[in-house]
């Protein structure tokens, strides 16, 4: 891969956690297109093959501290660590083994291999934390602010993945679903290429050190609604809506608990059910602690690619959704 490096990019030596998610290979992309020197701790060794070309992979255990340090640093010095790594379900059990876990004993071996900064990948949602892996994630936050390590937190709000569950769907002529009105949230969804330079630009700009930073993609904020209607319009058919009640979604979550009590199986089911109520009914940008309400003027936007035009390239073809565990639908 060539390297097309921007004026003003130091070359730095990059451990890499999550390299093999979608947002982790364009982030992966990004630093090596800048003359980065990129390792990528991986947690299968199958998983390597689907690091991006110009950087390398290690199998790791991230839960052994000697097999970060033996496998994954073996010795070298590092300047930077960058984390795209998160659970995968969001269950409690997932979330505080790798959202914290994971991330604390990286942090560790890092530390012990000179790095100096660290980028983080985390959520918007946990400005209102009420879910296992949103309290995880922001245990992880505050080690990584009191570590005295130069840090930049970036809280991304919607991924294209996270909503193009419907794509599908909809093609094969059933309606798009809707929580209430259809209008109940909103967000500024972001592209993984364009969350992926921005990532990699955070190593070489000064104003984005010791920060916690809220990012969305271009445009203005967008419903489901305005999601539905545009995916439709691409397809040329009329909009054809099915509207879910938020409330069925509160009956499904009780009865899974209660049920949970005694079915281990079913606590986990109730969690996951949780955590679509929580997309479903809260917005995925800056929440202004002052009056409790999410605002998309103080949301920052990033990047080219819209939504739009993600579904726009789903619908010739060009791109695959490749949807992440924590989806609705």
């Amino acid at each position: 891969m060539g390297v097309d490096r921007p004026e003003g990019v130091r070359p730095r030596r990059v451990l890499m956690l999550g390299g093999t998610g979608t947002i982790g290979r364009a982030t992966v992309r990004a630093l090596v297109t800048r003359g980065h020197e990129v390792v990528c701790l991986v947690r299968h060794s199958p998983e390597a093959a689907r690091i991006p070309e110009g950087a390398v992979a290690r199998g790791v255990d991230l839960a052994d501290p000697a097999s970060l340090a033996r496998d994954g640093v073996r010795g070298e010095a590092f300047d930077v660590l960058v984390s795209c790594l998160a659970s995968r379900t969001g269950l409690p059990t997932d979330a505080w083994a790798i959202d914290h876990g994971a991330h604390v004993r990286a942090l560790e071996a890092s530390r012990a291999a000179g790095v100096g900064h660290v980028v983080l990948l985390s959520a918007i949602c946990v400005q209102k934390p009420v879910l296992a892996f949103q309290h995880a994630k922001l245990a992880f936050e505050a080690e990584l602010i009191a570590s005295g390590l130069d840090y930049t937190i970036v809280r991304p709000t919607a991924f294209f993945k996270s909503l193009s569950g419907q794509v599908e769907r909809v093609r094969r002529g059933k309606p798009f679903l809707v929580f209430g009105d259809g209008r109940l949230t909103a967000c500024k969804p972001i592209g993984d290429d364009d969350l992926g330079a921005y990532l990699a630009d955070c190593l070489d700009d000064p104003a984005r050190r010791n920060r916690v930073l809220p990012i969305g993609g271009p445009g203005e904020a967008i419903t489901p609604e305005a999601q539905g209607e545009a995916l439709f319009a691409l397809l040329g058919r009329a909009p054809r809506f099915t509207h879910v009640p938020v409330a069925l979604l509160d009956v499904i979550v009780g009865v899974l608990a209660t049920l949970g009590r005694f079915l281990p199986a079913l606590a986990a089911k109730a969690e996951l059910a949780r955590i679509g109520r929580y997309y479903a009914t809260e917005s995925m940008l800056v929440l202004d602690l002052a009056t409790g309400r999410y605002d998309a003027d103080a949301t920052p936007s990033t990047g080219s690619e819209t939504l739009f035009d993600h579904y726009a390239r789903l619908v010739r073809g060009e791109a695959v959704a490749e949807r992440g565990d924590h989806a609705v639908f």
